[in-house]
């Protein structure tokens, strides 16, 4: 390490002199008050042996004082010196001489040894040259540390208050024989027991278990909550046993169970009489809490207060208000710490406790405990299911051992446990009695709690939306969810204080057996409760926009309760179909807006009875998944919604709907590489008899599309192209865009093309983002087919800025194809950090990434090929090809295999060069396009013209191919 030396305002270096010499007189000021303590002390303790130490103690810190230069390294040194000095006053209060044969003694043996150690060790250095002082002092910090925790280790041997104890017990002890107290009346008789040994299945709290051994070492009370079967008292019980622990405090760990007490017949003399026993107590007197205590004071002691719900629910009954002051004593002893275990988070107020929840399994250890039990499969075979299971259960500890012994007493398989829980649910977890048998039992103490009880109807009420809702009940709608039940909020609070609830993320929830409990065994939300959450949630979807407001707010925080209520609706509301497909379609609709992601409403969807009452609501709601299926990249589940919604409106007689249905299909085959499909639908709704009935806006839709797949296959002149939707007010600048796009992809004249389309770039209104950014496109294309790449760059960077923050999406293609002009400028280290930040703007689009990763791996395969990484380009090849047979995308697939054929090419495999290249051609035919038109309508996808394998294949010059194109 080296200091640099700068020169320094002087004002400043005035402030710093200042400053440091406050330090040094801070430093000094405390030592005289230290040292005059100690001397004070030291004329008054009784014993020889403590004055020595404290004489000692005192000529360390006159050295520090006087020889010693960074005298503010020492300060923790004074502190604890004063503490000893503290505590020696106290513990040889009224002893003698006779009193050091035993535990005293010990200690101040260990505490002289400790002190002129260091004592030594800081006289030697007094002695020392300046020069070696200085250079001594300045390096053994460490050193200084050492001597710390050797006092710490040694008040640890020593113990202190301990030994206070004693001795204060001992100057009672001798008052009352000397006024001939019967002793016998006023002391307990103590039997230590042995703790409860670890529990024999225990696993997934290794984590959790450190941090409170480690908290216990450093003496901290703590409160453990959850509610029931969480495995609070065999985490308490590890605890217990854990070697440092055991190491600590000996055969002083105790464990005082209230369990099976009924908080209502709760009294102190109950709460006193089970303490004692755990600590081993034969109770005699009147004065047990003095008793208690004066035991505890005699070492360190561990105690765990097992299910304390038990009193801290009847510490508010009359004539217990004993209890919390009784815990707090004992919490003030010092070396006494406190394990709390309780389902209620009203805890003794005048303890530091430190809360913790005990939080369900992991699913390794869930597994682990379930197959410990179970033996009726292998681990292996039955994982998956069990899986399920497990997860059903959200990794609740009790129900996972209930279920797991009844699967093993039944002789159950994994699928027979798994139909018998989905049959029965909550039921399946009663299999005896005792709460360590029966879910139901745990819940029922819970319920009849007296806190719960006092909430009355109303507690229950909310009980059972709680329990309705799979998200809970969120926390900041609470009131206008449930304006029938008089201050909701606190009873959330009661019931969370209680662990039947917990809170989480806005929302106040169940633990999954807890809630199939609740629904199992209490009546269903009524019929008021569902009528409010309905207004509210309704009336959000009802009024939702494309704008993200506060009720898109409302539709993304709740959105699984939204759906649930739906799922309701459809499901068990008689004669409410009508209203439900209509929140249905809205909400599908708000989804795909502001959320998109699957949905469990699509069996339900097609289930809907279809008469001439439902046709156009089931088509609604048919059309509404198809989009939402389509935006997450789900083409086959979009197409067969709009095939069936298709159906449904030809039925109906409704034709307009029908060919927006038509339109959804054709579309989805153009975005996959369907050209020909995509363009055989559309002419047959064009030729058939629903043509002429439909409006312009939609027939225009209709040529609009069908140009774009006609554009793709090369059927019809680019003359012609997206003329017929030319003029209508929707479709009009756009189509004068693709007009010349199209141009520009089939081989017109590349100056003509750029003087149109910088004359509509000038007529496009600067609000209007998309046709200025497809304008910006085609000229960047332009310039890329001409070889001008930087300005090509610079015109793709400039479309960045115009839709940044509004088309994530033109983002994520504008860098793709940004990353495929660095790699033709051979800069690959550029492309390929292109290709990676590709990623960020379309986070926010989840399952649509699907499609995403297609385009990404494939460029990225595309980048290594013109690297000459040929391995890691037909890797990225490989996984596009694996991704789009998953997701139907022909196109994509025809551009990858076409990349195979020219690493084999490069890499001199002509034979699989061939082989792919007819794969190649074969997917071309499918889609429609010529295969010397492959890349034509994309020119960023296409290859650099060295890679020449593909057209060599065409051309039928590729050696050893035996195939040639005609």
């Amino acid at each position: 390490m080296y200091l640099t030396l700068t020169q320094t305002d002087p004002n400043v270096k005035q402030s710093l002199s200042q400053t440091e010499e406050l330090q040094e007189d801070n430093v000094v000021q405390t030592l005289n008050f230290t040292i005059a303590a100690i001397n004070i002390t030291k004329d008054i303790v009784p014993i020889d042996l403590a004055k020595g130490i404290l004489g000692t103690i005192t000529n360390i810190l006159n050295i520090v004082q006087s020889a010693i230069e960074n005298k503010s390294d020492f300060l923790e040194i004074a502190n604890k010196c004063d503490a000893i000095t503290r505590v020696l006053a106290r513990a040889t209060d009224g002893a003698t001489n006779d009193d050091l044969r035993g535990t005293l003694g010990d200690a101040l043996s260990e505490l002289n040894v400790s002190v002129n150690r260091i004592y030594s060790e800081v006289a030697s250095m007094k002695e020392l040259k300046w020069w070696q002082r200085l250079f001594s002092v300045m390096i053994d910090r460490d050193q200084i540390s050492g001597w710390e925790k050797d006092l710490d280790r040694t008040l640890v041997l020593f113990n202190t208050e301990a030994i206070t104890g004693t001795a204060i017990r001992m100057k009672e002890l001798a008052l009352g024989l000397n006024d001939n107290t019967d002793v016998s009346v006023n002391a307990l008789k103590f039997r230590p027991t042995a703790p409860p040994s670890r529990p024999s299945m225990f696993y997934g709290r290794n984590a959790l278990m450190a941090e409170l051994t480690n908290l216990v070492l450093n003496d901290e009370h703590i409160a453990l909550i959850g509610p029931g079967g969480t495995g609070k008292s065999s985490l308490s019980k590890a605890i217990l046993n854990e070697p440092p622990i055991t190491e600590k405090f000996g055969d002083r760990r105790f464990f005082v169970t209230y369990d099976g007490l009924d908080p209502s017949t709760m009294t102190f003399e109950t709460f006193m009489t089970h303490l004692a026993e755990a600590l081993g107590a034969v109770v005699a007197g009147s004065e047990t809490m003095h008793q208690i205590s004066v035991f505890l004071r005699s070492a360190s002691a561990l105690v765990v207060l097992d299910n304390a719900e038990a009193f801290e629910e009847a510490s508010g009954s009359p004539g217990l208000q004993k209890i919390p002051p009784a815990i707090t004593e004992i919490a003030n002893i010092p070396g006494v710490i406190l394990i709390l275990m309780s389902r209620n988070r009203r805890n003794v107020p005048d303890v530091a406790w430190l809360t913790k929840d005990v939080p369900p399994l992991d699913l390794n250890s869930a597994q682990a405990v379930f197959f410990r039990i179970y033996g009726g499969a292998s681990h292996s075979h039955a994982e998956e299911e069990i899986k399920c299971l497990l997860e059903a259960l959200e990794f609740h500890p009790l129900s996972i051992t209930i279920l797991a012994n009844a699967a093993q007493q039944n002789n159950w398989s994994p699928a027979m446990l798994l139909k018998r829980w989905n049959d029965r649910r909550s039921k399946l977890l009663d299999c005896g009695k005792g709460k360590l048998q029966s879910l139901s039992f745990t819940m029922q103490l819970s319920l009849s709690s007296p806190s719960i009880q006092d909430l009355g109807e109303n507690g229950f009420r909310a009980l059972t939306v709680i329990a309705f809702l799979p998200q809970g009940l969120n926390d900041d709608l609470a009131r206008d969810l449930l304006p029938s039940i008089p201050q909701v909020d606190t009873i959330c609070d009661v019931l969370c204080t209680q662990s039947f609830v917990y809170r989480q993320g806005g929302f106040v929830k169940m633990l999954a057996p807890i809630r199939h409990y609740v629904r199992d065994s209490l009546p269903p939300p009524d019929l008021i409760c569902l009528r409010d959450i309905r207004a509210l949630y309704y009336g959000a979807v009802k009024r939702c926009s494309l704008q993200r407001d506060n009720l898109a707010d409302v539709i993304i925080s709740d959105h699984l309760n939204i759906e649930h209520m739906v799922v309701f609706d459809l499901t068990c509301v008689p004669n409410g179909t009508e209203e439900a497909c209509v929140m249905c379609w809205k909400f599908l609709r708000c989804l795909r807006t502001h959320l998109p992601r699957p949905t469990i409403l699509t069996p339900l969807i097609f289930d809907i009875i279809e008469d001439s009452s439902t046709w156009k609501l089931k088509a609604h709601c048919l059309f509404s998944l198809g989009s939402l299926c389509n935006s997450l990249a789900q083409i086959t589940g979009s197409m067969q919604a709009f095939e069936a919604a298709e159906a449904l409106c030809i039925s109906a007689g409704n034709h307009e709907e029908m060919a927006q249905c038509v339109v959804r299909r054709a579309d989805n085959y153009r975005s996959q590489g369907h050209f020909t499909q995509s363009q055989n639908v559309l002419e047959n709704l064009r030729r058939s008899d629903s043509w002429e009935g439909l409006t312009n806006s939609i027939q225009a839709t209709i040529w609009f599309l069908l140009d774009l797949a006609r554009m793709h296959t090369f059927t019809t002149s680019a003359d012609e192209l997206f003329t017929k939707s030319m003029n209508d007010r929707n479709w009009g600048i756009r189509s004068k865009i693709w007009h010349w796009h199209a141009k520009l992809y089939h081989g017109g004249d590349i100056a003509q093309v750029k003087m149109h389309l910088e004359d509509l770039l000038q007529c496009t209104s600067a609000g209007n983002y998309y046709e200025n950014q497809h304008a910006l496109r085609v000229l960047a294309e332009v310039a890329y087919r001409e070889g001008r790449l930087s300005e090509s760059m610079d015109i793709l960077s400039t479309i960045v800025e115009l839709v940044e923050g509004k088309d994530p999406q033109n983002v994520f293609w504008i860098t793709i194809w940004r990353a495929v002009i660095a790699s033709d400028q051979g800069n690959y280290d550029l492309a390929r950090e292109l290709i990676h930040k590709s990623s960020g703007p379309i986070e926010s689009l989840t399952l649509s990434n699907a499609r995403s990763f297609l385009h990404i791996t494939y460029n990225a395969g595309q980048v290594e090929l013109a690297a000459g990484q040929y391995h890691r380009a037909e890797s990225y090849f490989a996984s596009t090809i694996e991704g789009c047979d998953m997701q139907g995308d022909v196109r994509i697939k025809t551009f990858s295999l076409r990349g195979l054929g020219e690493v084999a090419f490069a890499q001199g495999n002509l034979n699989l060069a061939a082989q792919r290249f007819a794969e190649t051609q074969s997917l071309c035919t499918e889609t429609g396009v010529p295969p010397r038109n492959l890349y034509s309508c994309a020119p960023f996808c296409a290859r650099q013209e060295r890679f020449e394998g593909w057209m060599l294949f065409l051309e039928g010059q590729l050696p050893f191919a035996n195939d040639r194109v005609m």
